[in-house]
């Protein structure tokens, strides 16, 4: 035998080998795949929810809330957009794509990845409904060997028939007469052109072409199925371009099961995870956060107005949660507050509880805040500005912090500013789209939890019907803001419950930390808020209409009164502890009198007296550095002296705490009038003659008096004709003054 068949004959045994190998290989990866009509027909993930008791939630099982539509009752339109954009040689092929999917593996060799599958819409098909989302080799080969079967099975009306009855679209929905109810309120069969390519744009990724998340992304998703519709010659030129320059005609309809909210926003939570769970075709479990007696209390609380609650614990579950609105971002209004300016403004030490801020009338380029009861209100401290809510202190404040700095820390919360929003006006919570209910008690639970921040979560877990946990929540927690200042802003927010604009819950006998907040104007209100959080649970409410029409609803009054049934409900058999107010500060004495009196802040001196000690606290690195010297090194004002009827007065200026030694002058000679505590004026009746008189505060400390300087006051001259004390004329007494 040649050299040549030899090479022949062992290149073709080892094809041979090679091919017999892999048939074995895939006969027995593919021995327990069969075709299941009934999955196909009734397209059923299984997945069950349960509440964090471990008890089913009623009403959610996923083919309870399936609706199908027949093939030929969907217009061509509609069967157009999905061929098109997700496989467009569907009527030419029997189930598989070979040159697609050679390509699609020669970029995983290369990527060493499997992120592209290539597959066809019957391929899809089987994966959603008899297969796993593992990325491995077994499971490709069982869909094609299914996918295979499909096709010998069923007609290519049937299986897309199938495959639209059986897809997922976003919020809950499966199906596309599910979808097309939801986003539309209309049958599939009735879908526009234009709706059609949005419910085709969607299935790629829902959570990231949700028009009601994401309408400029849905648009521009929209817009590329249109484009697949025109290079299919579905659509002329003039019909693609009509139909991209339409906008969004979506209206989220409301889903009437039980804890309809809750589940709605755990299907959400769940894109945001992996959308690979929705091809699970075993029976999924997802074990959600949800409280049921906390969730009935706010499906069934009296609400003035268009509502949301949200009811989180203090490792970020959420416990129940309601909205007639969605998961809507809307204006926070003054509880943007503490985590835009103060919470900042303190971590960088610009501002303590204590500071002073002058509430007065600014312009700032010609943006002028008021506040909101049109009153300006003088110096008031930081603690004050929080729990009245004043907005001036509050656009100062975050002037004097720096929109550069508010933002790193709105950051670390997960809030991404936009260019428009960084200005003096997001002290108000001056926002383009705003912040969810969700985010803003997500930020105020970090307080209760040591500067921490972590997103709260509706699932805790996803289990298999084998019982095998395919996800588990494990929270990231950021630190935002340091011990100190989460203690500093639990002890403010807890004079906001007590004396603030939240003192509507001062009668609990617990610690409720408290932020309420209004956006409106003189012709009414379109939202209020009330924040609360206890060392156990956050608390949040927002009352308004979703039109933004005025309503005369306030954070402080109907919020307030809605937190205030929720927290009798969660602590009627216990109480929380106290909320942390100590850790990483400090509590400081300073001089009373020069604080109130003169807006200094200043540490008091060893001697100074009791009374004029103010104890306040302070981030312990942030301890003022100025003493006062008052009372080891008396300062006063220099008194007033005249003369009337040859009898001298001196008016000394009242300062507490000092006595005073007062001497006469004359010839070098000094004699003491007066030595003793303040009073206002001091009489001397001395012979004829100039007179010097000196003042010299001092301060009794322990039997010592601490000494200050001796003042010198002007001369006087008594005589016949008293003279207020002017020793020395003027030039101009002597000189033409009347020829100037």
């Amino acid at each position: 035998m040649t050299k040549f068949l030899k090479i022949t004959t062992f290149i073709l045994i080892s094809l041979l080998v090679l091919i017999l190998s892999f048939m074995i290989f895939y006969l027995v990866m593919t021995n327990d795949a069969y075709l299941d009509e009934k999955k196909l027909l009734s397209g059923d993930q299984n997945i069950t929810l349960y509440d964090a008791n471990g008890n089913e939630i009623a009403s959610t099982y996923l083919t309870n809330k399936r609706k199908n539509v027949e093939f030929e009752d969907l217009q061509q339109h509609t069967i157009q957009a999905f061929i098109s954009s997700e496989d467009r040689t569907f009527f030419q092929h029997k189930g598989l794509n070979y040159k697609r999917m050679i390509k699609a593996a020669y970029r995983n060799v290369m990527s060493r990845s499997f992120k592209e599958g290539a597959s066809t819409i019957s391929q899809q098909l089987i994966k959603n409904t008899h297969l796993s989302g593992d990325k491995t080799i077994s499971r490709k080969l069982k869909e094609i060997k299914l996918t295979r079967k499909l096709e010998k099975k069923y007609s290519k009306e049937q299986i897309l028939e199938m495959y639209l009855n059986t897809i997922y679209f976003g919020h809950n929905c499966y199906g596309i007469e599910s979808a097309s109810e939801f986003y539309f309120d209309k049958k599939a069969a009735e879908l526009t052109v234009d709706e059609s390519a949005i419910l085709a744009g969607l299935i790629i990724s829902p959570n990231n072409y949700s028009p009601f998340r994401y309408p400029e992304k849905s648009i521009a998703r929209r817009n590329i199925v249109l484009k697949s519709m025109r290079d299919c010659d579905y659509l002329s030129e003039r019909a693609y371009k009509d139909y991209c320059s339409m906008p969004l005609n979506v209206a989220k309809q409301k889903n009437s099961y039980a804890y309809g909210d809750y589940i709605n926003a755990t299907f959400e939570e769940l894109d945001k995870i992996d959308p690979e769970f929705y091809n699970l075709s075993t029976c999924i479990k997802i074990y959600t956060n949800l409280q049921p007696e906390l969730q009935n209390l706010i499906e069934n609380l009296d609400y003035p107005c268009d509502n949301a609650v949200i009811i989180t614990t203090k490792s970020g579950e959420v416990s129940a949660y309601k909205s007639t609105v969605g998961e809507v971002k809307r204006q926070p209004g003054s509880t943007i507050k503490p985590l835009a300016v103060y919470g900042p403004a303190i971590e960088e030490k610009i501002v303590s509880p204590y500071t002073k801020v002058l509430d007065e009338e600014i312009d700032y380029n010609g943006y002028r805040p008021s506040n909101s009861d049109n009153k300006f209100h003088g110096y008031v401290t930081v603690t004050e500005s929080i729990s009245k809510s004043y907005n001036v202190p509050a656009v100062k404040t975050l002037n004097s912090l720096t929109i550069e700095k508010s933002e790193k820390y709105l950051k670390k919360m997960g809030i991404e500013l936009k260019d428009g929003e960084k200005n003096l006006s997001l002290a108000l919570g001056g926002m383009e789209q705003g912040l969810t209910l969700k985010q803003i008690a997500d930020c105020y639970a970090q307080f209760s939890n040591s500067g921490y921040y972590a997103n709260s979560n509706f699932i805790n877990k996803i289990v298999t019907k084998e019982n095998k946990t395919i996800y588990e929540n494990k929270k990231t927690y950021s630190k935002v803001f340091s011990d100190g200042t989460a203690s500093l802003i639990n002890q403010i927010l807890l004079e906001t419950t007590k004396t603030g604009t939240a003192k509507m819950l001062r009668n609990f006998d617990y610690d409720i930390a408290s932020k309420t907040g209004t956006c409106g104007n003189e012709k009414g209100n379109t939202d209020a808020y009330c924040v609360n959080y206890t060392s156990e649970h956050c608390v949040g409410v927002w009352l308004g209409d979703k039109n933004y029409a005025r309503t005369n609803i306030s954070g402080g009054t109907h919020c307030c009164e809605i937190s205030k049934k929720i927290f009798e409900k969660i602590y009627q058999t216990h109480k929380p502890k106290k909320l942390e107010t100590d850790k990483g500060t400090k509590i400081i004495d300073l001089d009373a009198e020069l604080y109130y009196e003169n807006n200094k802040i200043e540490i008091a001196d060893k001697f100074s007296p009791l009374l004029n000690i103010l104890k306040v606290k302070t981030l312990d690195i942030n301890v003022p550095t100025t003493v006062s010297t008052r009372f080891v090194h008396p300062e006063i004002v220099s008194p007033k002296i005249s003369v009337k009827n040859n009898t001298v007065k001196i008016e000394l200026r009242q300062t507490k705490y000092y006595s005073y030694i007062i001497k006469r002058i004359q010839n070098g000679k000094s004699v003491v009038i007066y030595d003793n505590k303040w009073q206002n004026l001091i009489e001397d009746k001395p012979e004829n003659g100039v007179y010097t008189y000196t003042v010299c505060p001092y301060y009794i400390y322990q039997n010592e008096k601490l000494f200050g300087d001796e003042i010198t006051l002007p001369s006087v001259n008594i005589g016949e004709k008293s003279k207020s004390p002017q020793t020395k004329l003027p030039e101009i007494i002597n000189g033409n003054w009347y020829e100037i």
